[in-house]
C-alpha cells in the first residue's frame, strides 16, 4: 500500500508541474524533492546537492556541449548548404530523383550535429528551396525531410545516446558504434520508401534532371569533401581507439571552426551565435539531467524501480512482449514529451526492468532512440512538426499526415532490430574485440 501511495504520489505532483508549464528539468527536481520529504528520513537539500554535483560533473557529460556546438558551427557557417551542391550530382539519377538529398543530406549532417532538430534545419533550408523549384510534390518533400531528420538521434554523435549512457553508466562509444548500422538502415528505408513513390505515382514526378558530365560531377563534389572529412576524423579517431567521445568532440570543434575559416565563411557573429546556441541547448539539456539523477535517487530510496522490476518478473513476459509493451508505452510517452526528457524520466524505472529480462543494454539504447524518434514526428508535441511549420507555414495536422509513412517504417525498423539484434550489437563487439588486440 505504502508503495502503491508513493507511486501516485510521484505521478500526480509530475503532471501538475508539467501541466503548470514548469520546466522538464525543474519538474523532474520537485518531483524528487517531495518523495524524499515524504517517503524518506534523509534530508532532501542535501541528496541533492550531492546528487546533482556528483552526475553534472561527470567526465562523460563533457562531450555533450562539444558536439552540439560543433553542430552549430557547421549549421550557422557556408559548410552547411555547400552539402546539396555537392550531393544533388550523384543521387539525381536514382528512382526518386533528388528527394534523396534530404535522406543523405540529414545522414550526413546528423553525423557531426547529433540533434533532430539542427539536422531538420540545416537540411531543410537548403533542400526545400531546391525542390519546389523542380516541381517535386510537396507531401514528399516534408514527409521525408520529417523523417530523415531524426536520423540526428541515431546517427553518432546522437545527444539522444549520450543522456542515455550517462542515465544508465555506459560507454558512449560503444553506444555511438551501436548506432551506425541501425542509422544506415533506416536511411535505406526511407530511401527505398521513395524509390517506391517514384514508381507507383509516376504522375507526381518532375521533370528529369538534365545530363551532366562526369567532371562536373566531380567539381561539384569539392562542395561535400570538408564535411565528409570531417565526418571521418571525429568518428574514426572513437572507433579506431585513438579518442575518447569527449576528445572526438573536441577535435570536431576544432575541424569544423578550422574549416569554417578556410571557407571564409566564419565571423565574429557567427561564432558568438554558434557559441551561445550551444550553451542554450547544453544548459537544458544539463537540467533536465539534473532533475533525471536526483530523480532516481529519490526513487531508489522508496524501492519503485526494484518492485516494479520484480512484479514485471512475476507477469513471465517472454523479452520480445516486453519490448513491444515498451514500444507502445514510450510512442504514447513521446506524444507529451521530448526525446531526452522521455529517456531521462524512465530510465530508473525502465532500467532494472530490461537488465531483469536479459536485455542487453547496448540494444536497448539503440531500440530507445527508434522509439523517441517517432515522438519528434507525431502530434501534439512532436519537435520536428513545429520547427517544419516554421519553415513551410503549413497546419501541423498537415505535416504530421505526410509523415505518417515515415512512422510506419521506424516502427518496422524496431521490428528489424527484435528479429536481428546484431544490427545494434555486432559493430561494438567485434570493433572493441579489435581495437583491445
Amino acid at each position: 500500500m505504502n508503495e502503491l501511495y508513493a507511486t501516485l504520489t510521484f505521478l500526480f505532483v509530475l503532471f501538475a508541474l508539467l501541466g503548470g508549464s514548469v520546466w522538464v528539468g525543474l519538474a523532474l527536481m520537485g518531483v524528487a524533492w517531495v518523495g524524499m520529504e515524504l517517503f524518506t528520513s534523509r534530508p532532501a537539500g542535501d541528496a541533492m546537492i550531492t546528487t546533482i554535483w556528483t552526475g553534472a560533473s561527470s567526465w562523460t557529460l563533457t562531450a555533450l556541449p562539444l558536439f552540439i556546438w560543433m553542430g552549430e558551427i557547421l549549421y550557422r557557417t557556408q559548410l552547411s548548404q555547400d552539402m546539396f551542391r555537392g550531393l544533388a550530382p550523384w543521387l539525381r539519377w536514382l528512382p526518386g530523383g533528388l528527394l534523396h538529398t534530404n535522406i543523405a543530406g540529414c545522414t550526413i549532417f546528423a553525423a557531426v550535429s547529433g540533434s533532430s532538430a539542427a539536422t531538420l534545419t540545416t537540411v531543410g533550408k537548403m533542400s526545400i528551396p531546391e525542390l519546389r523549384k523542380r516541381g517535386y510534390p510537396e507531401h514528399m518533400i516534408i514527409g521525408t525531410l520529417a523523417g530523415a531528420a531524426t536520423l540526428g538521434l541515431m546517427i553518432p554523435p546522437s545527444l539522444t545516446l549520450i543522456v542515455y549512457g550517462v542515465s544508465i553508466n555506459e560507454s558512449i562509444t560503444k553506444l555511438f558504434m551501436a548506432g551506425i548500422i541501425p542509422g544506415l538502415v533506416l536511411a535505406s528505408l526511407f530511401a527505398l520508401y521513395i524509390m517506391g513513390w517514384h514508381f507507383l505515382f509516376k504522375d507526381q514526378r518532375p521533370k528529369p534532371e538534365p545530363s551532366m558530365p562526369l567532371s562536373q560531377m566531380l567539381a561539384e563534389s569539392r562542395f561535400l569533401i570538408p564535411v565528409l572529412l570531417l565526418v571521418s576524423v571525429v568518428i574514426g579517431s572513437m572507433y579506431l581507439g585513438y579518442a575518447t567521445a569527449t576528445e572526438a568532440a573536441a577535435v570536431g570543434v576544432l575541424g569544423s571552426l578550422a574549416l569554417a575559416a578556410l571557407q571564409g565563411s566564419l565571423s565574429w557573429n557567427t561564432f558568438a551565435a554558434s557559441l551561445m546556441g550551444a550553451t542554450r541547448t547544453s544548459a537544458m539539456i544539463s537540467l533536465i539531467l539534473m532533475g533525471a539523477f536526483f530523480l532516481s535517487l529519490s526513487m531508489g530510496f522508496t524501492g519503485l524501480p526494484r518492485l516494479l522490476a520484480a512484479w514485471i518478473d512475476s507477469l513471465h513476459m517472454s523479452p520480445t512482449m516486453l519490448i513491444v509493451v515498451l514500444t507502445v508505452f514510450y510512442v504514447f510517452l513521446g506524444m507529451f514529451l521530448d526525446g531526452i526528457s522521455s529517456v531521462v524520466l524512465t530510465m530508473a524505472i525502465v532500467e532494472p526492468m530490461i537488465r531483469q529480462a536479459g536485455i542487453d543494454v547496448i540494444w536497448f539504447g539503440i531500440f530507445i532512440v527508434v522509439v523517441v524518434e517517432m515522438a519528434q514526428v507525431t502530434p501534439p508535441i512532436g519537435f520536428n512538426l513545429f520547427v517544419l511549420q516554421g519553415m513551410t507555414k503549413y497546419e501541423i495536422s498537415y505535416i504530421a499526415k505526410t509523415a505518417v509513412p515515415m512512422v510506419g517504417l521506424m516502427l518496422l525498423m524496431v521490428v528489424i532490430l527484435v528479429i536481428w539484434p546484431q544490427i545494434a550489437t555486432w559493430l561494438p563487439d567485434n570493433i572493441r574485440q579489435g581495437v583491445g588486440g
